[in-house]
């Protein structure tokens, strides 16, 4: 996530499995057949998140000062779905302004986002947190937003996802920890109440995390292996860096999310800037599944250029995820607007 470098800015070892990556498709000349795309799918959407129910997608991004909903049967015509306003912030308050990382979650029948903001009169990092939004309406552009408050973590920070593993909930976020933001996990009782201590379970202790002046890891996404393996994505170094990336934890099947432990990182990033594609800072992800289930989909934002930093400049993009035969997943290059890819199956 990269809204708090924009503040910033403006203010102011092995891996458990190997992961490979594969190059991006040659290009295709002429019109963008139907049901195929280039990237980027929007001219703009830092922090970009597109969640599946059914056969209907949704997506969200960074806007700052709200949050909405574009909602598509195909990802491919995304920019021919309008956005949806669900939800603007108070006056004043705990979450009055710099509404950043929004992501829309199914869980148990209703629909959740989990969002950054800051306390009104006080941008900045100690006055930051993730705060919760429930709906129990079928669709999430539609019915009542209930406001259930800001989760209880034991750090300031930002970025927070969820996810179930093993018939338990887990919440992971981006906490800040003296000079460095790292990566933290706890337990969940419910979708908007945290349980038990929270465990660290990565710093920024590689070189390529520490470009741009800051030592970073924001933005973790879970993707869950197909042999039972837990993935955790996180975007590394400072966000107006080119060189900030996205970086892999891994954990063996059966292991226990709470253990540091448990969790090994890939030495290198999995997904970084391609110059020969135009990508330029990669970063803050998210994984969703084609329509038909058959295949696994990863959601970043990129710039088209360098030196472009923390603006509305990052622009989502989508590409799929292939698996090992040791089940790791397997990144490609990040595609530039020159490539065609086909969009989600089913």
């Amino acid at each position: 996530m990269s809204r708090t470098v924009i503040l910033a800015a403006a203010a102011l070892t092995a891996c458990l499995i190997t992961v490979p990556t594969v190059a991006a498709p040659p290009p295709v000349a002429g019109a963008v057949p139907k049901g195929n795309f280039t990237n980027p799918l929007l001219p703009s959407g830092p922090d970009p998140w597109i969640v599946r129910d059914g056969r209907i997608y949704y997506y969200m991004n960074t806007i700052g000062n709200r949050l909405a909903i574009r909602k598509t049967g195909d990802l491919t015509r995304l920019a021919e779905a309008p956005e949806i306003v669900v939800w603007t912030p108070p006056a004043t308050g705990p979450n009055a302004q710099s509404i950043w990382a929004p992501e829309l979650h199914r869980i148990g029948g209703k629909w959740y986002i989990y969002y950054t903001a800051a306390a009104s009169g006080h941008d900045d990092d100690a006055h930051r947190g993730i705060f919760v939004l429930e709906n129990a309406g079928r669709d999430p552009t539609r019915g009542t937003w209930t406001d259930r408050g800001q989760l209880k973590t034991a750090h300031t920070g930002i970025d927070g996802t969820t996810f179930a593993y093993a018939g338990k909930r887990y919440f992971v976020y981006s906490p800040y920890v003296g000079p460095d933001s790292v990566l933290a996990i706890v337990a969940m009782s419910n979708p908007w109440t945290l349980s038990g201590a929270e465990t660290i379970i990565a710093r920024p202790d590689r070189a390529w995390e520490r470009q741009g002046g800051r030592q970073i890891l924001e933005g973790p996404e879970f993707l869950p292996g197909p042999n039972g393996a837990l993935f955790l994505t996180y975007s590394g170094s400072a966000c107006w860096s080119d060189d900030y990336a996205i970086g892999l934890l891994s954990a063996a099947p059966g292991s226990d999310p709470l253990n540091a432990a448990a969790w090994t990182k890939r030495p290198g990033p999995v997904i970084a800037k391609s110059a020969p594609q135009s990508v330029y800072a990669p970063g803050h992800n998210g994984f969703f599944t084609s329509a038909d289930g058959r295949e696994s989909w990863i959601v970043y934002h990129a710039n088209p250029g360098p030196g472009m930093g923390c603006t509305a400049k990052r622009s989502p993009r989508i590409q799929r995820v292939e698996w090992g035969k040791d089940g790791a997943p397997i990144f490609a290059e990040p595609a530039g607007a020159a490539w065609v890819l086909p969009g989600p199956s089913g």
